[in-house]
């Protein structure tokens, strides 16, 4: 009954899955989002996609799904976690640095992301036995139970980490930057306000991914330590918040400024009777990227 529960709450999963699917869309459809930054979070919503896809689609009853269930889901989702440090790295480095030369990192960053969730992939398999239970990454091995902390819950605490500090780096330095301008002009008014907007959408960043996996990783410490006698309650928290990050990614950072105008420009094309319905989306004026240094 347990595991059914559990189950059953995963499927929250799939709004995760839809989310990074229309930022994906929006991605593909509106040229004027290919922009190097926007890049990046287009990456990270096809890999939030491809996790959430494959978390979905096992089949713990068939070995060679469960198997590759297993193993694309801890590929993207570890890469997921990888390129939110890709876009800390390029906030930072614009940002704190005033260096423009970002689009020259776009293969190391793949080399880095894809790379690294390759490796941590090859070695999650290493001592990997599969039980019974409602997931394929059921592992009663000891061995294999230190491989999925390290290979997985390593590159998160990581990546959270870093995206902690170089968020925290950034949103000092807008905030010097804002404290400087006020009084010089008419136009820090309008400059405080955008970093004000920036520094408190960029603070939630490190937030989504310690929110979405902080059960998870006390759940999997304590069975560490005590094999054989999960929490349930813990359990349920564990997959209801961690079904959830593909949909906070692409909330945090799909749906910025761009995005909306991008879409409110569509559909200020449609008939009136249809527009009054998305008045939100509705272009209103020139607005600036969040991924762009201010």
């Amino acid at each position: 009954i347990r595991d059914r529960i559990l189950a059953a709450v995963s499927t929250g999963t799939a709004l995760s899955l839809a989310g990074s699917a229309f930022i994906v869309l929006c991605y593909l459809l509106f040229k004027e989002l290919h922009k190097f930054s926007f890049k990046l979070v287009f990456l990270l919503a096809l890999s939030d996609m491809f996790c959430s896809f494959f978390t979905i689609v096992g089949d713990p009853s068939n070995g060679f799904f469960c198997y590759a269930q297993d193993y694309t889901a801890h590929f993207f989702c570890v890469a997921s976690f990888l390129w939110t440090t890709t876009i800390a790295f390029t906030l930072h480095r614009t940002v704190v640095r005033h260096k423009t030369d970002v689009e020259d990192f776009e293969s190391v960053f793949h080399l880095y992301v894809w790379g690294t969730s390759l490796v941590t992939t090859v070695i999650r398999s290493i001592g990997s036995e599969y039980g019974p239970g409602a997931w394929c990454w059921t592992e009663p091995a000891r061995t294999g139970k230190v491989a999925h902390l390290i290979t997985f819950y390593g590159p998160l605490w990581g990546a959270i980490l870093y995206n902690g500090f170089t968020y925290f780096q950034v949103t000092r330095m807008l905030n010097n930057a804002t404290r400087m301008a006020v009084g010089m002009s008419d136009q820090s008014r309008h400059f405080d306000t955008r970093a004000e907007k920036a520094v408190n959408r960029w603070g939630y960043y490190p937030l989504i991914l310690i929110g979405s996996w902080a059960f998870g990783t006390i759940n999997r410490l304590y069975d560490f330590i005590n094999p054989g006698h999960k929490i349930f309650w813990l359990s349920f928290l564990d997959v209801g918040c961690a079904g959830l990050m593909g949909l906070f990614n692409s909330i945090a950072y799909g749906l910025n400024s761009s995005v909306r105008r991008a879409i409110g420009e569509r559909i200020d094309t449609w008939p009136e009777k249809f527009r009054r319905f998305c008045p939100a989306l509705r272009p209103r004026g020139r607005q600036e990227n969040e991924l762009v240094p201010l």
